[in-house]
């Protein structure tokens, strides 16, 4: 068993094929056995084109499912540059989501290149910004130097469930229960002034922080 289990933590690439069922179990059990709503005061689902969403670690098992196809279709995710990273990468695929390889602890230059490519060509750039080892729900300056870049619109996002089981990891990982209640909050757009200096990073960033930690109910 040891030496199956560390043949497999070997393989960094899995073949698409295996992520084809795990995506369709998922997109069943989204649909049968939750109840769904979505705010979104500003309409910003309907006109995403060329945000920058950020959600916390701990709310992304039903992410993907609970956006129409067409968004997902024009929205890009910042996934771990790890083997972890890759197999994500290859399960939202199976959700028409593409994936910028890169987090603050590796190729991070790279995946913000990566997200500023993307946002001039009208694709949304999705963070999980206490990613990949936390601190839980506090915020890393990548996305904020981002928007400040390119002007694009910073966009907080969060999943909420009524009932769930917390997973004993660094971001407690939430599952929710079945027939619980999720509801997806589209926070207000957050314009960052451009050229911003090391104090007004720090100050845009504990902005957004705050209005994502607003939207997000434990």
């Amino acid at each position: 068993m040891g030496v199956l289990k560390k043949k497999f933590r070997s393989v960094k690439k899995l073949p698409d094929w295996i992520f084809v069922l795990p995506a369709l179990l998922m997109k069943f059990i989204f649909k049968c056995f939750f109840r769904f709503e979505l705010i979104d005061k500003n309409g910003s689902v309907e006109r995403a084109r060329g945000y920058i969403g950020m959600a916390w670690h701990n709310r992304l098992l039903f992410f993907a499912p609970a956006f129409p196809r067409r968004i997902r279709k024009r929205s890009v995710a910042v996934v771990s540059a790890s083997r972890d990273g890759q197999y994500v990468s290859d399960f939202i695929k199976c959700f028409g989501i593409g994936s910028l390889r890169g987090s603050s602890s590796k190729k991070g230059v790279n995946a913000l290149l990566g997200a500023i490519h993307a946002i001039k060509e009208g694709k949304n750039v999705v963070f999980t910004p206490d990613g990949p080892r936390g601190p839980r729900y506090v915020l890393k300056p990548g996305p904020v130097m981002l928007a400040s870049k390119t002007g694009a619109p910073v966009v907080p996002l969060a999943i909420n469930a009524s009932r769930y089981w917390s997973v004993k990891s660094w971001d407690g990982f939430q599952i929710p229960k079945p027939f619980a209640k999720l509801t997806m909050i589209i926070g207000d757009p957050i314009m960052v002034p451009p050229d911003l200096d090391a104090d007004g990073i720090e100050k845009w960033r504990k902005i957004i922080e705050d209005s994502m930690n607003t939207i997000n109910q434990d």
